[in-house]
């Protein structure tokens, strides 16, 4: 597992004063879980964006809060709609000998014959895996390689995964990560999925401008809590 450390400090500003901080280029974050109570604290927002956007939600990260170090995963991030940029962390400090459960993200590498050679279309299933292990048994990323499909209708499922030692896996074992189907049946299969619904080609302005406004208001309601 790749060694992720960031460094932060106890932070004194809350609520509305969070903004100056972001100005500054200061991150406002905060630590909780175990033997810890809820801290707010503070990261150089350049170096934690360089570093947070690498990781995943089971990636054990060390972070450095003067001179203690905290084993942390990362649990919320939040970003401006607008500029893309981090706004928030929240980081769940963890026990090493206490099992936790997450989600790993899975990634398909390789290329499905049956899709490359005999026409097939490549689906996809579950993009993440729930999971319970200990800390330092996370993996941080299930990698599936799909060219051992090579007929048409051949699948990979949860079951099919290797796990490494002292993972388990709380999916159904029969939940699908990728399957080669013939081109028609995904054609079928999505005029079924359209079935029923009617178009909002007129809206999505509207619709956008109404979850700015959602996405704003959360921002304000969560600065008062802070």
């Amino acid at each position: 597992m790749t060694q992720v450390e960031l460094e932060a400090k106890p932070r004194t500003v809350i609520g509305k004063g969070v903004r100056r901080l972001r100005r500054e280029g200061i991150l406002p974050a905060v630590i909780y879980g175990s033997e810890i109570e809820p801290t707010p604290i503070e990261l150089n927002a350049h170096d934690a964006t360089n570093t947070l956007l690498g990781v995943s939600g089971s990636t054990l990260i060390d972070l450095k809060v003067d001179g203690d170090t905290h084993k942390v995963l990362l649990r919320e991030i939040q970003v401006d709609t607008i500029r893309r940029d981090l706004q928030h962390v929240d980081f769940l400090r963890v026990s090493m000998d206490a099992s936790i459960r997450t989600v790993v993200p899975v990634e398909l590498i390789g290329s499905a014959p049956a899709a490359k050679e005999k026409g097939g279309v490549l689906v996809t299933g579950l993009d993440e895996i729930e999971i319970e292990a200990l800390p330092q048994d996370l993996p941080e990323r299930f990698e599936v390689d799909v060219s051992i499909l090579k007929e048409i209708d051949d699948s990979i499922v949860v079951g099919d995964l290797t796990l490494p030692a002292g993972v388990e896996v709380l999916d159904d074992p029969d939940e699908l990560i990728a399957r080669v189907i013939y081109q028609a049946e995904e054609v079928v299969e999505e005029e079924e999925e359209l079935e029923g619904f009617v178009s909002l080609e007129a809206e999505p302005e509207l619709v956008d401008r109404g979850k700015r406004r959602e996405d704003e208001d959360e921002e304000e309601d969560e600065e008062v809590e802070e």
